[in-house]
């Protein structure tokens, strides 16, 4: 039987199990990050694939799997608890090396992928389910920033670890056997050491709504989706800043190189972009004292300013600068969208309706790479920085439009309902 003290909400109070989840968000950032630098230079010249839209493929291919199964997750997760949806998410990444050093062409690399956005999907899910079931709504936005801050972070370090492996070694095999240590140590640590958190939600569910059940699935998805305008701004804004996250995947490490950038130099670049990220511990604590709503604005812009400026210069340091920007954008926009769902959530549907958002959001992924890949098949690489600037500027201007606050404090949106509506009560002040 679970006691008092087991059943309290806080980061101070469960300290050693969310360290572990932090632990285990940086390698699901460190999974996905040894393949930003390294692959699509793989595909390039290494298995010959010359169409820049092929190459696209496997991040479609990742886009698309990672937003269905973000849908099914946050279900999964309510319904099943979040660590066997989580061990399962590392079971599925345990192919992922093997495949990447024996691949014998570039279709070998897209299978991959799918496995690869299932394992994002699932581990990424149930790292912020358990953070945000740990911390409770005070410090929600505290808890998403670090958890973002430590995913990206592994991203970077990612990137920046096999790119510097593959340009002293090669591009194959050396750099995926650092990821093959990664996956199998996430993958022990899942089993053994975490602990199921899904019942600390259910505190947070006042004694007076045990009685409803949980909103359908389907009834979730139009909520999140369509049937709230600050909702919906959230989930485009998130699909459209996952072309950014594309960019950089896809576009970034072939323009660079192609003007005249090492392997090393162009990880670096790309891992910069990355570990800006790392500021989300600050910009979640900052939406949690001044409001969702700010940081998300201005880091649209200012995300969009930054790849934009980009085709602008000429220049190692100079890129470095600006792939620094586009990162504190994302930085200051990325955790607290993430947010405003878990805000406007119910506990009783929290998991599904973050699971819509995140469903959306890489979604982004997958229809990103094939505007990128298209731009650059039929243009060139400049056109795919340009219209994902634009796509920035546009969807900033709908969150600034139509995205209400959502901070329990001090928000103009209307605060979540429970599954069904709940018993007319009696309310007396003492």
């Amino acid at each position: 039987m679970s006691t008092d003290t087991e059943l309290k909400q806080g980061i101070r109070e469960h300290l050693g199990q969310f360290s572990l989840h932090v632990l285990l968000v940086f390698a699901t950032g460190l999974t996905i990050g040894s393949e930003r630098a390294v692959v699509p230079v793989l595909g390039r010249d290494v298995l010959g694939v010359e169409s820049l839209f092929v190459i696209g493929s496997f991040v479609v291919s990742f886009g698309f799997v990672k937003a269905l199964l973000n849908l099914y997750a946050g279900k999964w997760g309510g319904e099943y608890g979040r660590k066997p949806v989580l061990i399962l998410g590392w079971v599925t990444a345990l192919p992922l090396p093997v495949i990447l050093i024996f691949a014998p062409s570039w279709g070998w690399i897209t299978v991959g992928n799918i496995l690869l956005g299932i394992n994002q999907a699932l581990t990424w899910s149930m790292a912020i389910n358990a953070k945000i079931d740990i911390a409770g709504p005070d410090q929600r936005g505290l808890a998403v920033g670090i958890d973002e801050a430590f995913g990206y972070t592994g991203v970077a370090v990612g990137a920046w670890v096999t790119g510097i492996i593959a340009a002293r070694t090669s591009l194959r095999p050396e750099p995926f056997y650092f990821l093959a240590v990664v996956v199998v140590l996430a993958f022990l640590i899942s089993v053994f050491l975490i602990k199921e958190t899904v019942q600390l939600a259910e505190v947070e569910v006042e004694d007076d709504d045990h009685h409803d059940a949980n909103l359908p699935f389907v009834e979730v998805l139009k909520r999140a989706t369509y049937g709230d305008k600050t909702l919906f701004a959230a989930a485009q804004a998130g699909h459209i800043e996952k072309f950014v996250d594309t960019l950089f995947w896809l576009a970034v490490p072939l323009y660079l190189t192609s003007q005249g950038l090492g392997i090393a130099a162009v990880g670096f670049i790309v891992g910069v972009h990355s570990v800006m990220y790392f500021l989300q511990i600050a910009t979640g604590g900052l939406a949690d004292r001044i409001g969702r709503r700010p940081p998300v604005v201005a880091g649209m812009f200012l995300a969009g300013a930054g790849i934009l400026g980009m085709v602008f210069v000429d220049g190692y340091l100079p890129w470095v600068i600006l792939s620094g920007v586009s990162g504190l954008g994302m930085a200051l926009l990325y955790p607290n969208l993430m947010t405003v769902p878990g805000d406007a959530a119910h506990p009783t549907w929290r998991a599904t309706g973050m699971g819509v958002y995140r469903m959306w959001r890489d979604s982004g992924y997958g229809v990103g790479a094939i505007f990128i890949g298209l731009s650059m098949e039929f243009v060139n690489a400049e056109a795919a920085f340009y219209m994902t600037a634009l796509l920035m500027f546009i969807s900033g201007a709908v969150v600034y439009i139509w995205m209400e606050e959502t901070h329990p404090d001090f928000g103009t949106h209307e605060p979540p309902a429970p599954a069904t509506e709940p018993r007319k009560q009696v309310v007396t002040e003492d």
